[in-house]
């Protein structure tokens, strides 16, 4: 059921998002901007942005359209949980695990499998992604965190968009390294030659990704990555981008590659200030089998 609220400016100040997120209960800032983004707020019938200064006498209207159903069915899949509270989940995803439902992959993912785990899940807008902050590609493995309360969703949310939680990833990449670590600042888009793919484009969202050389191997090298901004298969795009291409990659990499079950690119630590203390909270993870037996391999054909 959609929800309608007038409220009027007294005597509080501040930003827009922040003074609606006040006056109605349960309503985040991360809801309060996604309502703003689709004309769901007015001030004084006008269009305003999250970070409008709101005056004594303003009338704002808010509009809160009925989430929609959530589709997804329950599925009894085991999960890895790394950590869970009454705020947060952390998981460690397979590799080959879709996290949300989508065109094509309408259920087995782990939004399928949180749900039959608990019912004590964020809402998120779209309904099919219930407490899902961040993502992770279907044949990347590794940590994710997921978001329990509405409170919890902002706070992870926000973290992630002021860069203040740690993200590090492990890669198998084609290649050898002259440097020891290097930086990636290139925007990334889609690609205006093949919509299933993204490319650094001049038009493309700011990205930065930081490596780490961590061993090198005869043709391949193993490197440490560190996100500073989240793009759509951002480490793959920007590793392709400076021609050491993630091994197994069947987007970005070259046909002729390391075996496996996709590309070798693995989450492996995760932290985070905790929603509700604000402690620091760190997780690591080993890569999985396939990822180690192939580092063993490797390691035993280069001595």
């Amino acid at each position: 059921m959609t929800k309608e609220y007038s409220l009027e400016v007294k005597n509080e100040k501040g930003r827009l998002d922040k003074f609606v997120a006040e006056q109605i209960p349960d309503l985040s800032r991360t809801r309060v901007k996604e309502l703003v983004k689709d004309q769901n707020i007015l001030v004084n019938g006008k269009v305003e942005k999250v970070s409008y200064k709101i005056q004594a006498g303003d009338k704002i209207e808010v509009n809160i359209p009925a989430v929609k159903p959530l589709d997804v069915i329950p599925e009894n899949i085991p999960l890895d949980i790394v950590y869970e509270d009454d705020d947060v989940i952390v998981v460690n995803k397979p590799q080959g695990m879709v996290v949300h439902p989508a065109p094509g992959h309408p259920d087995h993912t782990l939004v399928n499998a949180l749900l039959y785990h608990t019912k004590a899940l964020a809402q998120s807008p779209e309904g099919f992604r219930p407490g899902i902050v961040h993502r992770i590609d279907k044949d990347t493995s590794g940590l994710l965190m997921i978001a329990k309360t509405a409170k919890a969703r902002e706070s992870l949310e926000d973290q992630l968009a002021h860069k203040t939680n740690k993200r590090l990833y492990w890669a198998i990449v084609h290649g050898n390294f002259a440097e020891e670590n290097g930086v990636i600042d290139a925007p990334i888009g889609r690609n205006p030659y093949d919509r299933k793919k993204m490319a650094v484009v001049e038009t493309g969202k700011k990205a930065i990704t930081h490596f780490k050389v961590l061993e090198q191997f005869k043709d391949y090298s193993l490197i440490e990555c560190q996100l500073e901004t989240g793009r759509t298969h951002q480490i793959r795009v920007h590793l392709d981008y400076i021609g050491h291409p993630v091994a197994g990659d069947p987007l970005y990499g070259p046909r002729k590659t390391l075996k496996g079950h996709g590309q070798f690119l693995h989450a492996k630590v995760l932290g985070f200030k905790h929603p509700s203390t604000g402690e620091w909270l760190e997780f690591s993870v080993e890569p999985p089998q396939i990822f180690q037996e192939t580092l063993a391999q490797l390691e035993q054909t280069s001595k």
